[in-house]
């Protein structure tokens, strides 16, 4: 056996020594080490279920987002400009709403789009579906092109059929619903051909959307409701909220957002030297956005998680001077029989270490049982905890203890064996 070999036995000994001898003493005092170690747990729980959350949501949302389709632009007087903590500004407020003829001049205009689509929002604030003694509020409703169904990578129509350009040229009252409006509906029950009302006005079931992955409405439901254009404004003739999606061939996003913002530059009389008084959005930005919120929420629970890292710090160093006046006899029988002052160091560092590590694996655990509570609860928040999350918060907690666990180690290594043996 090599000296290496022997160096790394010895150490491995002593390591496992050390944690016996912490454990012990962490049995002899089980509620004072519970007690010490709470402020870590706390702080391990709150950043793990945090990461948890934020995963869950952080997965939804690109699975939503992407739903739109990847290779496509969405326009509106506001769309997405990223995470707003104020209130508009007064241009903002001021903006003309867009309007079917930008949606015909991005049309035209738009050489590198495979298609583009109008959408067209009612003025109520809560839309309600209703058919017979059943209700379902909170739809997105709106009226559409019937080029809606190919520009939109979620609008999978799995029971009948989209409606047709001409249903959307006649103004026909016709509908496709979401799979859970449908549901919520007609439970059992072929939707297909039957009329519902929607915000007090008919329409006929022709197709049901397919629900997308991830959560879509309020509650994760489909809630979707999609009439033909020309029939939304017939019915509903105030409504003026458009938006406009554009579709690129592969590789030319870029190119066809430039394309349609000349075309609404021009069509809204923007001067050369003015920004636009419209907003766009891709599934890209819009996750970017996202991130920028996820990461205010990280650095915002870190601080709070910080505080009671720091409160479960100062009670494992308190507790560890404490720990070293009970045992300075037993130090300084060590000391008397050869052992060093770093195997003194080791010992108590182990055993602070060791006290909050476990107290990083219990506030895993407890993040384990969070997470699934909110799993079980709250189906539309798939909340999951990554490896490496289990490995920070674990980290973490046996850094607190080695950092605030040093100044009593150090103490106990300095006490001189003789005066050690003589205290009482």
């Amino acid at each position: 056996m090599t000296v290496r070999d022997q160096l790394e036995r010895r150490w491995r000994r002593d390591v496992g020594e050390n944690v016996r001898m912490a454990l012990n003493t962490l049995r002899a005092h089980k509620a004072r080490s519970a007690l010490t170690v709470l402020g870590v747990f706390i702080g391990v729980v709150t950043v793990v279920s945090v990461v948890a959350i934020m995963m869950g949501l952080d997965r939804n949302v690109q699975q939503v987002i992407q739903g739109f389709g990847t290779n496509t632009a969405f326009f509106a007087i506001n769309a997405f400009q990223g995470p707003r903590f104020s209130r508009p500004t007064k241009e903002e407020r001021m903006r003309k709403p867009l309007s079917y003829e930008d949606y015909l001049a991005v049309r035209d205009a738009c050489t590198a789009c495979v298609s583009t689509t109008v959408s067209l929002f009612g003025t109520e604030d809560l839309s309600r579906a209703r058919y017979k003694g059943e209700e379902v509020v909170g739809l997105d409703f709106r009226g559409a092109t019937a080029d809606f169904f190919s520009v939109y990578a979620n609008a999978v129509v799995v029971q009948g059929r989209p409606f047709t350009a001409s249903e959307d040229a006649h103004r026909v009252e016709v509908i496709v619903a979401g799979e859970d409006l449908a549901s919520g509906l007609f439970g059992l029950e072929d939707p297909l051909g039957k009329e519902i009302l929607v915000n007090n006005h008919s329409f006929r079931v022709v197709g049901v959307f397919e629900k997308p992955k991830g959560s879509f409405g309020p509650g994760g439901q489909d809630t979707r409701a999609v009439v033909p254009y020309w029939t939304f404004r017939k019915v509903f003739p105030l409504a003026d909220n458009h938006g406009v999606r554009i579709e690129a061939y592969p590789g030319k996003l870029p190119v066809a957002i430039d394309q349609a913002r000349v075309a609404l530059r021009r069509t809204r009389r923007v001067a050369y030297d003015k920004p636009d008084n419209f907003g766009y959005a891709t599934a890209e930005s819009i996750i970017e956005q996202f991130h920028q919120i996820v990461g205010m929420v990280a650095l915002v629970t870190t601080v709070i998680a910080s505080v009671g890292l720091l409160i479960g710090g100062v009670g494992v160093m308190n507790i560890m001077l404490v720990s070293v006046t009970e045992r300075t006899r037993e130090i300084g029988v060590r000391k008397a029989i050869g052992a060093r002052r770093r195997d003194i160091i080791w010992q108590f560092l182990s055993e602070a270490m060791t006290l909050t590590g476990l107290a990083g694996i219990a506030g895993v655990i407890a993040s384990y049982g969070i997470s699934a509570l909110i799993r079980s609860t709250v189906a539309s928040l798939p909340t999951f905890i990554p490896l490496w999350a289990v490995f920070l918060g674990v980290t973490v907690a046996m850094t607190v203890g080695l950092f605030f666990g040093m100044y009593p180690a150090v103490k106990a290594a300095r006490l001189d064996p003789v005066d050690a043996l003589r205290y009482e």
